[in-house]
This record gives structure tokens, sequence and C-alpha cells, in this order.
């Protein structure tokens, strides 16, 4: 999946995400939650930056999601992200 949104000239593009300016265009892949819990400290352990860290997004509501976004090494943007309830995938 990519969420896309039109340049606007600034080297990276944001929508405001609960919260956080969420990179688009990105690249999104949808883990198993304790994969995820993996992969986020593996990737914290090996100094990965991140342009959103791993944290909790709508905490408590409708589509409550680990999420999680970094850049690949051609600067593309990659959301990763775990639900505990795959039910809350495009729940809204």
């Amino acid at each position: 999946m990519i969420h896309y949104k039109p340049q606007t000239g600034e080297a990276l593009h944001t929508n405001a995400v609960d919260g956080k300016n969420v990179p688009v265009p990105h690249y999104g892949v949808v883990l198993p939650w304790d994969t995820f819990q993996t992969f986020s400290k593996e990737l914290k352990s090996k100094g990965v930056e991140f342009v959103i860290e791993p944290y909790v997004r709508f905490k408590g509501e409708v589509g409550e999601q680990a999420t999680m976004f970094f850049l690949d090494p051609a600067g593309n943007a990659l959301e990763f992200k775990a639900f505990k309830d795959m039910d809350q995938l495009f729940a809204k």
C-alpha cells in the first residue's frame, strides 16, 4: 500500500496524523503484533534513525495500532504497523 500526497517543494512531505508529521508518500507493511515489537527493538538497537519512533497510535480508540516510520537507504519513507486486533486494520 502507498499513501500519496502531491509534492509541495518541501524535502519531506507530511500529513498530520495523531499529532505526528507522517511522511507521504510512504510504503506500508502490516506485521503481526509480536513481530512488530521484536522488529522495532532490533531497529532501535542498531541505531536506526526514525522519522516517527515506534509507538501506539489511537490508543484505546477504533483503529488502535503500533506504528513506526523510517527512511530506506534511497530515502523512501517506510511505515511498519501492527494491530492486536486485525479487524481494526481498516476500522474508522
